[in-house]
């Protein structure tokens, strides 16, 4: 596909025919962010909407594990007029991965912020998501390049923020909620993963990590 430089009309054009747009974010890792989007995708298909989810963690994709389509990379078409994603094999979500693109499962993406940018632009202003209900953005962890790329150029209708209840997660998933704000973009809600684990036997609730601090 032929180099260009990517504008924010471009981006506007290729989502024109997306209705929602959702972010899920964290200032932390390893909090469920992927897990939580792969859910809330899947409960949109089941009641008949188009879903797609944008994999936006490039240095850690984890979308197509969690779907198990990891060897669909055949199946991500690029050509003259844009990338067309792969399809679900449940449901029909749409996704986009940088997983799709490398050349085996346990390859690295050793980029840095300039390049974070880069193809996040790339690839707003490339993907053919068609028509869509809703489109999900996986986000990675932190408040840098990716998640700002996508509130500058990206029409959110929100955020929705990933936290489990731990002091440390806590901490910086406010830092996060504070970006949002500071952003203009709007806090959709907040789910605290990894709250309690409930006794399949008595039904009683353990809070492994703690109480709760959402």
């Amino acid at each position: 596909m032929q180099e260009r430089i990517i504008t924010g009309k471009d981006i506007a054009e290729r989502l024109k025919s997306v209705k929602h747009k959702i972010a899920v974010a964290s200032g932390k890792g390893g909090v469920g962010k992927s897990t939580v989007t792969a859910l809330l995708a899947v409960h949109y298909a089941r009641k008949g909407y188009n879903v797609g989810i944008f994999d936006a963690d490039f240095l850690g994709p984890s979308i197509p594990k969690l779907f198990g389509i990891e060897d669909k990379a055949q199946e991500l078409t690029i050509h003259d007029s844009g990338i067309t994603p792969v399809y679900s094999d449940r449901y029909g979500i749409k996704i986009l991965s940088i997983q799709f693109m490398l050349p085996s499962r346990e390859s690295p993406v050793i980029w840095r912020g300039l390049a974070v940018n880069t193809a996040m632009r790339s690839f707003l202003g490339s993907v053919d998501w068609g028509e869509l209900d809703y489109l999900l953005f996986d986000m990675p962890p932190g408040t840098g390049d990716a998640i700002l790329t996508v509130m500058d150029f990206v029409d959110l209708d929100g955020l929705i923020m990933v936290t489990i209840p731990q002091d440390l997660s806590a901490m910086i998933v406010e830092k996060a909620i504070n970006m949002a704000k500071k952003m203009d973009t709007e806090v959709l809600g907040l789910v605290e993963n990894m709250s309690y684990f409930e006794c399949p036997k008595c039904g009683e609730k353990f809070y492994l990590f703690g109480e709760r601090k959402g």
